[in-house]
């Protein structure tokens, strides 16, 4: 059994959505991060940098941190959701790294400059805006050519980068004018364990 540690977050939902994509049981534990309880020293214990989201397999003896880490481990326990084929696998690979290395931190810092920095600071806004367009134009230059990231077929990638433009849009960071990006966004929106899975944790009754 998987038991998953998460919040409500851009991360959180990449490893949501993938174990209901995969149909995997697992435990799920809401880690309420506005109430500190990733600095909690049982959760420090599972990851000592204190993020969200986190699994532990029963079955294997291992955990592991780092969204894109737990999407590549479920995709291979269960054979789906990365291609087998050798060029289709490392496409999924190469844009599951572009989000983590790119279009993740540079969404994150977006977010932190234009709505949560106490000081406005006009330049940094202006330059994450910037970095948002461009790394927006070069999905939707990928997906102008192919339905999916990897190619033909939906993989982790798409999860990955699905997390962060659910995020986007909530925010009202418009991304229409990438149209097949939006495309790609709308009609991943409407598959049900996508849409199951942003519903996740849900928020605790009585509370």
């Amino acid at each position: 059994m998987i038991d998953l540690y998460t919040d409500s977050s851009p991360n959180g939902f990449k490893a949501t959505i993938a174990l209901q994509e995969l149909g995997l049981p697992y435990r799920l534990h809401h880690v309420r991060i506005e109430a500190g309880e990733h600095r909690l020293p049982k959760f420090l214990a599972l990851n000592p940098h204190g993020r969200i989201p986190v699994i532990t397999d029963d079955d294997t003896g291992i955990t592991l941190f780092e969204s894109g880490a737990i999407l590549l481990y479920l995709a291979e326990k269960t054979g789906r959701l990365l291609p087998q084929e050798p060029v289709a696998r490392w496409e999924a690979i190469k844009w599951l790294q572009f989000l983590s290395s790119s279009v993740g931190p540079i969404i994150g810092q977006r977010v932190h400059f234009e709505l949560f920095a106490k000081e406005e600071i006009p330049l940094a806004i202006e330059r994450f805006r910037h970095l948002t367009d461009s790394v927006f134009s070069v999905l939707d230059s990928r997906l102008s050519k192919y339905p999916y990231l990897a190619g033909n077929e939906y993989s982790i990638a798409d999860i990955a980068h699905f997390g962060w433009t659910h995020i986007a849009r909530i925010i009202d960071f418009d991304f229409t004018e990438y149209e097949h990006m939006n495309a790609w966004h709308e009609r991943i929106s409407q598959r049900p364990a996508v849409q199951k899975g942003i519903t996740l944790p849900e928020p605790a009754t009585g509370a």
